[in-house]
């Protein structure tokens, strides 16, 4: 049976004595419940990746439960974006911006997506949005649904993506038990004193960090094509490429403070921005790129006639203007990114390339 699992309360931006309270309400439930390791971070959103709160979340190698005051999708990827990943973690609450929305229907040619070409580690993440309810049982009682959920035997079943004990580790922690501690300590020995702290024992750490507001795009990679239209269109450097030339925020902080454009002119509505006031832009999983809708108007667009592309143009103009910058209106939305090799520097690696293919092998 799993043993324990950490709790992560990641605490609303403002400090709102109703958003304060349900925390707290949530914190002293948990503490008293066997099997819970609780952390209190400051907003999830607004931590670096060299933040104390941060290196503390990726100190958690299995499963976890987060709770924020996001949708479970912008919680998800912002983990993600700070090496914390894993398996999607299936929860019973339903934020009502989404509980009304019909299944997608499948693309008959479907896309390759970024996430197809990465290796997710063998956990489960589970974010609950705080925005669900102000009612602190039914949180409590969701992480005591997936901790019972995560207590069946599923080393010896192989089942939700967990690892199976392998024939070696049975033979080096010889056990009756095929349990796994949840606390990121791997598998369970006979000596283990996990059960010690069965009848609740008020494990709770707070982690005090000056965290300001930040506004960044986080990229959804179950989403992500890799089309690269967002890095054409973005003129203040925020986006960047990997090795692979896999699309990233590489310089999250160069976004202008609540602009929202790069995210309409997305195809595959993988662009999210946690603090944006429309559901759909915040993360909301209620928009499929397979939904035949009028988009201008899902993301909020003015009611002028615009499409979403010529609203983002917009944006990004007035952004622009309050750089001090020259505006450069629909430039950049004609053309995808894949070029962008051609106007990079070339180093090494290219001119070899570029000798290996004169070579005619």
């Amino acid at each position: 049976m799993a043993k324990r699992i950490s709790v992560i309360v990641s605490q609303g931006q403002s400090s709102n004595p109703s958003k304060r309270r349900l925390e707290e309400e949530i914190i002293a439930g948990l503490m008293f419940e066997p099997g819970f390791d609780v952390t209190v971070i400051p907003h999830l959103y607004d931590l670096k990746a060299d933040s104390t709160g941060m290196l503390a979340l990726k100190g958690v190698t299995g499963d976890m439960i987060v709770c924020t005051w996001m949708f479970e999708r912008a919680a998800h990827w912002i983990l993600d974006r700070n090496q914390i990943a894993g398996h999607v973690g299936t929860t019973l609450l339903v934020n009502e911006d989404e509980e009304d929305e019909e299944e997608e229907e499948e693309l008959e040619d479907e896309k390759p997506r970024v996430i197809d070409q990465r290796e997710i580690p063998s956990r489960r993440i589970y974010c609950l949005d705080l925005k669900i309810t102000n009612q602190a049982p039914t949180f409590i009682d969701e992480a005591k649904r997936i901790l019972q959920e995560l207590s069946v035997d599923v080393v010896s079943l192989g089942l939700g993506g967990n690892p199976v004990k392998t024939a070696q580790q049975r033979f080096e922690t010889p056990t009756n038990t095929t349990s796994l501690d949840r606390n990121g300590k791997g598998l369970e020995t006979p000596n283990s004193t996990a059960e010690e702290g069965d009848a609740g024992d008020g494990n709770v750490t707070r982690i005090e960090e000056r965290a300001p507001r930040r506004w960044y795009p986080v990229i959804d990679y179950s989403r992500c094509t890799n089309c690269l239209e967002c890095i054409d269109f973005c003129l203040f450097g925020v986006y960047g490429v990997d090795r692979i030339d896999t699309i990233l925020v590489e310089q999250p902080d160069n976004c202008r403070k609540g602009c929202p454009a790069c995210s309409r002119v997305c195809p595959e509505n993988a662009i999210i921005f946690p603090q944006h006031k429309t559901p759909v832009i915040a993360g909301s999983a209620e928009l499929g790129a397979s939904l035949k809708i009028d988009l201008s108007q899902l993301f909020g667009a003015p009611d002028k006639g615009q499409s979403a592309t010529e609203v983002a143009a917009d944006e990004r103009d007035q952004q622009l203007a309050m750089a001090g910058r020259e505006t450069v209106g629909m430039q950049g939305l004609d053309k995808r990114q894949p070029n962008h090799k051609r106007n990079r520097k070339r180093d090494s690696l290219d001119l070899l390339m570029d000798q290996l293919d004169e070579l005619d092998l």
